[in-house]
């Protein structure tokens, strides 16, 4: 665990469009006219252009350097070609993009234009991610997504034809009418694509998505009732890890595995703690204070700001939804639950050294009792989840908030 550190920016842009919305979808994304994505690029690009000024009213440090980009969704491939390279020749204009940066984009299979991807090769995409989440078409289907086997498959194709070759699959395990047999016809496509990394998420339930709020009423919506057993989902959470091992794919956090090398240079930045700047709707940043600014009171040197996430006000100049320093007990929580995400777990000497060992003895308490408890593998010096910690991890990690 690196701690908050480091002279670089990660950049989250947000791209909240889609053609469909996706039942088990929880992110503030939805279906909105066409028209309404050059103004919502242009008032990314008023953002971008005010970063410096609003980073030093708030007294916070904001690197000008960027190693790693990401437009996540929703779905950044449906905007047009000319989008793209506006928005990126603003970035760039405000930023020093390292040559080999990461530059990741979020695809939906089946939208992606041929000229929005030449667009995206030509600002320099470096790596995609294709929300897949069922190789299986009648699961796909049923979930709102719009593509198929046949679709995934040739896109993965034109964008190594691009010289896109570093590529992420979704998957969900949990989706209504998947079985086990099913999903792991999923885990063997998956395997066979030889794609460089791969995520796989249990179904979230929860009243951010249609499938969710259909789940915790009891009703048989977006086939609700065809849903697999929490039993059943911890059983395909398993079959990935051992067939995604197989397939060469090495588990480096909760939901994510990859080739040597190709683990998401950017999605790190968040489990490290590492400066990020978030653009756009619902997107949030976190990003360290300036030296000159100090509480003696409460000090605070980590601040959080989430901005809206209504369409409608974003584009009429909205300021941040949410704005607040983190104490270091607040940092020290996230410093817990944010490592032990990773494989590598928590190294507690890295704790000690950023918060000190007064701060940090009651957690060291909390990871001896969740090692008795056979969830967490704790020597003293590190810690790390268990298996069995992993399917349990929001409980383990509750363990960690004061």
């Amino acid at each position: 665990m690196d701690g908050f550190a480091g002279n670089s920016l990660g950049i989250y842009v947000s791209i909240p469009f889609c053609r469909s919305k996706c039942t088990y979808c929880n992110f503030a994304s939805g279906v909105y006219p066409a028209s309404e994505h050059a103004r919502y690029v242009d008032r990314l690009i008023q953002d971008l252009e005010a970063a410096p000024a609003w980073a030093a009213q708030m007294g916070v440090e904001l690197p000008r350097r960027v190693d790693t980009v990401y437009l996540g969704g929703g779905t950044p491939s449906l905007l047009a070609p000319e989008l793209v390279h506006r928005l990126f020749a603003a970035l760039r204009a405000r930023f020093d993009v390292d040559s080999d940066a990461e530059i990741t984009v979020e695809c939906a299979p089946g939208q992606l234009a041929q000229p929005t991807l030449d667009a995206l090769a030509a600002v320099g995409t470096s790596r995609v991610s294709l929300g897949v989440q069922s190789f299986i078409d009648r699961e796909a289907s049923a979930s709102g997504r719009l593509h198929s086997r046949a679709i995934v498959l040739d896109d993965l194709r034109r964008l190594r034809a691009a010289g896109i070759a570093n590529l992420n699959i979704d998957l969900i395990a949990g989706l209504g009418g998947q079985s086990f047999a099913s999903f792991e016809e999923s885990l063997e496509v998956l395997a066979a694509t030889e794609a460089p990394h791969a995520s796989v998420y249990m179904l979230e339930v929860d009243e951010d998505s249609r499938l969710g709020r259909e789940l915790l009423s009891g009703g048989a919506r977006y086939s609700a009732e065809l849903v697999p057993s929490d039993d059943t989902i911890a059983r395909m959470y398993a079959r990935a890890l051992d067939r995604l091992a197989e397939a060469g794919l090495a588990q480096y956090e909760i939901s994510n595995f990859a080739r040597g090398g190709a683990q998401s240079r950017h999605n790190l930045r968040y489990w490290q703690r590492r400066p990020y700047l978030g653009l756009g709707l619902d997107a949030s940043s976190m990003l360290r204070a300036t030296p000159d600014k100090t509480d003696a009171a409460e000090p605070a040197f980590v601040l959080r700001s989430t901005a809206t996430d209504e369409l409608k006000a974003y584009l009429e100049g909205a300021q941040p939804a949410e704005t607040a320093w983190l104490s270091p007990q607040r940092q020290l929580e996230e410093a817990w639950f944010l490592g032990l995400r990773l494989n590598a777990g928590v190294s507690v000497a890295a704790l000690e050294a950023e918060f000190g060992a007064p701060l940090v003895a009651p957690g060291l308490e909390v990871a001896a009792r969740e090692a008795e408890a056979g969830l967490l593998e704790f020597d003293g010096r590190t810690a790390r989840l268990t298996a069995q910690g992993r399917l349990l991890s929001n409980e383990v990690f509750q363990e960690f908030l004061g």
